[in-house]
Formats: C-alpha cells, structure tokens, sequence
C-alpha cells in the first residue's frame, strides 16, 4: 500500500505514518521472562548508558546471538524502550519456527530481505526513525560465525545520514559465548569454573553523521570502534 496521499486542499503529497509492531501482553511478558533468565544465569551488566542521546537515534551493533536486541532494549531507559524497534532479517520468522516468531514480537521487528532486495526495508526503517523511534541495525546483517567480527553494510550509517540522527555504536561482549550460532540452546555456565558467564552491553558515544563525509567514512568508522574493543579481548 502506498506511503502517501494527496493533500485535497493544497493538493500536495504528504507523508503517511507506518504503523510500527507491537509487542502486545505476550511480546512484553516473554521479554521480561527473558531478561529475567538472562539475569538468573548469567552475569549481565550495561556500560555507557550516559552516552545515551534523547530518542530518535540508530543503535548500530555487532551481532552475536539471536536476542541481542532483548538485551540491548534491556539496557536502555524505559521512555526509551517505549520506541525501540529493531530491523530483522525476514527469514527469522519464516525459518525458525516459534522462536522466530517470538524474537519478531519481542524485538518488534522491521522485516527486511536479506537474500533480495532490501530496499523496501530499509524505507520503512527510515519513516519510523522519521516518525521518532529508535531502531537497532545489525551492519553484519547476520550473525558472526567465529566470534569475530564480519563485513559491513552501510545501511545503519545510511538511515543515520538520511534522517539526520545520531548513530550509537553498541558491543556486545561475551554472547558468543552464550549462545552462539552453533548452540541449539543457550550455554550460560561456563562449568570448568562453574559460574555464570559474563554478558556485558556496552554502548558508546554517539556519532553525529554530519561529522562524516558520507555512509562509507561512518561505516568505516564504526567498523574501527568495534575492532579496538575485539582487539581488547583477544588480549585478555
């Protein structure tokens, strides 16, 4: 269905408000299940929260489980929460069954086609960064396979330039360890220590896409701000 309409009176087009998902009773009661595990079995903790701007802005994280998005929403203020919406490949809610579904509704997720054309996902993502939400953008556009870091896109940077928001750059520390591609469940234990694995959101200063020539130089910086922090922990 079109995006627009004509203004009768001035008869000028104008832009009409997508309806964004929601999450519903269900969505909010398996999001708070979920943190609530989170925090029984592992050890979860949120860095750089004050680094935070006023809504709308797009968080541009790496990408190392399937419920990065529940753990990054977690972290942030709850007016915040209250906006927050997240791009998801499509294939998550037809290839992986319930749990997809689930991950779609809590992240209440913007469908975008991975293995095509992207484009109509990513206009949709703009309207809603122009209607005042929040979005969360994988740039890896899938989950690492190593736990290192893959190949950017640059659609986080575009929808940040086009709509003139800030971009949050956001590492998630120690998922892959939780709950890699290769789990079938979640491994929170770390049981030749026996004790809970570590989980740390770590959200940094914004980038103001003006300060950039274009979406390559934003990407390419926000690829260097992911590499010292996968620097870091390859030294420990």
């Amino acid at each position: 269905m079109s995006q627009t309409k004509i203004d009768k009176n001035k008869g000028k087009r104008t832009e009409r408000t997508i309806e964004m998902p929601h999450r519903g009773y269900l969505g909010n009661f398996l999001f708070k299940l979920g943190m609530l595990l989170t925090r029984m079995f592992t050890r979860f903790r949120v860095t750089g929260q004050e680094n935070l701007p006023e809504p709308p802005y797009v968080i541009a994280s790496n990408h190392e489980t399937l419920i990065d998005g529940m753990w990054i929403c977690a972290g942030l203020p709850k007016k915040h929460q209250k906006v927050f919406a997240a791009i998801a490949g499509s294939d998550l809610k037809t290839d992986y069954g319930l749990f997809g579904q689930i991950m779609m509704r809590v992240g209440r997720a913007i469908p975008i086609n991975r293995f095509g054309n992207p484009i109509r996902g990513l206009i949709m993502a703009k309207k809603a960064a122009d209607q005042g939400y929040i979005l969360l953008i994988h740039p890896e556009g899938t989950r690492t396979y190593d736990g290192l870091l893959g190949e950017l896109q640059n659609g986080a940077a575009y929808i940040s330039t086009k709509s003139s928001i800030p971009m949050v750059p956001v590492y998630v520390h120690g998922g892959y360890e939780v709950f890699s591609r290769h789990m079938s469940v979640p491994h929170p234990i770390d049981w030749k220590k026996f004790r809970r694995k570590q989980v740390t959101i770590e959200y940094g200063q914004p980038f103001d896409p003006h300060d950039f020539a274009d979406v390559n130089e934003l990407t390419e910086v926000l690829r260097n701000w992911y590499l010292q922090r996968q620097d870091a922990k390859e030294q420990t």
